[in-house]
């Protein structure tokens, strides 16, 4: 029994599933004999207390006794203890923000600063323990929560002498960065302290790396890559290396037996996307998050990284190169052809990788077809279900990107998948962009579509990429097979899956009429969603959708009304009728809903007053300005007084986080054309 814990009245307390009840179960379990046991209470707190990141009341009234296991000697698997609580320390002084109001919700950010503050000393003792692993939990408390800089910073530089290991030096350095970047009074001792590490030949060279990177953080400037360069070629020379770690993460299984292979090989990639091949690594990301948009600059390093003779290294290259071109604009031509280059790699892993980095950004790595096109043919016609798991991934990965291309050479190999149904869903989701090859792909992809569950739990996730293959393929020789699915997903009340054949028959235009009578009865159905979703087919198909689309436009449901809106633009000068009501909407308090509205006064009256509105709604939220962009598009030389604001978009060095690579892309693209 824990002294004291239940006399929290935890029933009043909440965390991210609902009642605390279940707290005190978790908080016995942490001081377990049991290891398993101990996991799971971790991860369980983790889970629901610490969800996310998240503080909650029930998170600070359990840090009395977080920190009572955490200094007795005696409780087991204390390191995680203590990592669990610099975590929350973590989150909640950087999210504290005294008087916002959290002391009337759950949440708690302010509350548990303060308790971890006030017992930072406690870490003081941590960080001089013998147990490494309770050392190497602590050290980040002292750069996050003491106020005492001197003291911080005196037990970092006597840990950095002491620490035996690499990844302890890296960590003490880094946290002298949070310390001197929280407390700037500290700044030019850390300085000096960097720049005495980075030139001690004495020291290893990828601590020295880390202090040349972390002083950059702490005091940024110029010359700093080709000193990291410099410190890269050293290491290779005097063979630093970590020794290649297995590039595969192995088979990870998602919760709920019997999941897809889509959910599997997702929770696969997250598991991939997180490790860690050499203790560089972790300092190289930071540098090139400090770096941020300088592109060439960027470039250089991770060339420099992509000759490592460390196999390892290299990996963790193409993983940075992938983030690179994913989050900013640029002129990428270089690093994808660096990355093209370790397709020929012997080890598969790293060609996976690489193959996996130019199919991510299909978008622009066109200047590597080729050297996909050869890896493909180098390994003949079989390799899509190689046994060797890299190889496969390597394989598939290169393919397609290929198909992404639309590149003809593609074809083969992904209808022997379909046919075969080796890892068909891979071939699924390429399918659409091999137009020229519709009439072999469509009997297929209808052959399994039809095979779907209906009733099944994974129905949605097996029907609406076939769908929307079908829909980039555009071959109207789909529409009976799309119709049949419909109205079966409304047998099944699968009514997600319904939406989404609607949408297909939408994209399939005038072609989709022999499924009107589908279509129109599905205009008055039960779920308010498929009810919009069949309007905008019905018109699309050439069906009498005005009235139908202004008896939505009257009511209150956001994907009505912009559905609505959508069909009385594309009809045009002849829905008239329903400018009092557009005009009316221009004031809702939903942006996309006034967007909508705005897009069908132009299409249907040429107001130019509309631009106001379409420019203030993607100031507010930059993800309106696909939809944006594409109204200015129609709206020719009235949106002149858009330029400046379409120039700014195209000058913008970074991607937004809410799109893809590709969507990016297009966007410029649209935008250069309107310009």
């Amino acid at each position: 029994m824990v002294d004291g814990l239940h006399e929290v009245d935890w029933a009043a307390l909440e965390h991210a599933y609902g009642s605390a009840e279940d707290v005190p179960a978790m908080l016995t379990a942490l001081r377990s004999a049991d290891p398993a046991e101990r996991k799971t209470a971790l991860d369980s707190f983790y889970g629901a207390v610490h969800h996310q990141g998240d503080v909650y009341r029930s998170t600070t009234a359990s840090l009395p006794f977080l920190f009572d296991f955490a200094v007795d000697p005696g409780t087991p698997g204390r390191a995680g203890i203590v990592g669990l609580l610099v975590s929350i320390g973590r989150e909640a002084v950087a999210r504290a923000e005294p008087g916002d109001g959290e002391e009337f919700g759950p949440l708690n950010y302010a509350g548990a600063a303060a308790v971890v503050r006030a017992r930072a000393a406690v870490f003081g003792g941590f960080v001089a323990e013998d147990d490494p692993e309770v050392r190497r939990a602590a050290v980040p408390a002292l750069g996050l929560f003491f106020d005492d800089g001197e003291r911080a910073a005196a037990m970092l530089r006597a840990r950095l002498i002491a620490e035996p290991g690499v990844a302890e030096r890296l960590l003490v350095v880094e946290t002298m960065a949070t310390l001197a970047l929280r407390l700037p009074g500290c700044a030019a001792g850390a300085v000096v302290w960097f720049d005495g590490i980075a030139g001690d030949a004495g020291v290893d060279a990828t601590t020295r790396l880390a202090a040349v990177v972390h002083r950059f953080r702490v005091e940024p400037g110029d010359g700093l890559v080709p000193v990291v360069l410099g410190l890269l070629r050293g290491m290779a020379q005097a063979s630093e290396l970590s020794g290649f770690l297995d590039a595969s993460p192995g088979r990870v299984t998602a919760s709920g037996g019997g999941a897809p292979p889509q959910i599997v090989a997702a929770f696969t990639e997250l598991v991939r996307h997180h490790q860690v091949h050499t203790p560089a690594t972790t300092v190289l990301r930071t540098l090139h998050q400090a770096l941020e948009g300088r592109v060439a600059e960027r470039t250089a390093l991770l060339a420099e990284q992509l000759r490592s003779p460390d196999p390892g290294a290299r990996l963790d290259a193409l993983r940075m190169a992938e983030d690179l071109m994913t989050t900013w604009r640029g002129d990428h031509t270089t690093l994808v052809l660096l990355v093209a280059g370790h397709l020929g790699e012997a080890d598969h892993g790293i060609a996976a990788e690489a193959a996996a980095t130019l199919e991510k950004c299909h978008a622009i790595a066109e200047p590597a077809r080729e050297a996909l096109a050869a890896f493909v043919a180098g390994h003949g016609t079989t390799a899509w279900g190689a046994s060797e798991p890299e190889l496969r991934r390597a394989y598939q990965e290169a393919v397609r990107a290929l198909a992404h291309f639309g590149d003809g050479r593609a074809v083969p190999i992904l209808l022997a998948a379909l046919d075969d149904d080796v890892d068909g869903w891979r071939a699924i989701d390429v399918a659409g962009s091999l137009g020229q090859a519709a009439a072999e792909f469509v009997p297929r992809l209808c052959d399994h579509l039809r095979r779907v569950d209906l009733a099944g739990q994974w129905a949605r996730m097996s029907a609406q990429p076939l769908l929307s293959a079908l829909s980039g393929l555009g071959d109207a020789a789909a529409v009976p097979c799309v119709a049949d699915v419909l109205a079966a997903a409304v047998r099944h009340e699968q009514n997600d899956v319904a939406c989404a054949a609607l949408t297909t028959l939408t994209a399939f235009g005038l072609a989709a009429a022999p499924a009107l009578a589908t279509i129109r009865s599905l205009t008055g159905a039960g779920d308010s969603q498929v009810r919009a979703a069949a309007v905008v087919a019905l018109q699309s198909a050439g069906g009498p959708a005005e009235t139908l689309a202004r008896e939505l436009l009257a009511g209150d449901l956001w994907f009505q009304l912009t559905a609505a809106a959508d069909v009385l633009g594309a009809i045009g000068t002849p829905a008239a009728a329903a400018l009092p009501r557009l005009w009316e909407l221009l004031t809702h308090s939903y942006d996309w809903v006034r967007l909508h509205c705005a897009a069908a006064l132009w299409d249907i009256d040429g107001s130019p007053v509309v631009l106001d509105v379409l420019l203030t709604a993607w100031e507010k939220n930059p993800a309106a300005a696909p939809f944006v962009v594409g109204c200015l598009g129609r709206m020719g030389d009235a949106a002149g007084p858009a330029l400046p604001m379409l120039r700014a978009e195209l000058a913008r060095p970074r991607r937004d986080d809410f799109g893809s690579i590709h969507a990016d892309e297009e966007l410029l693209r649209a935008i250069r054309e309107i310009v």
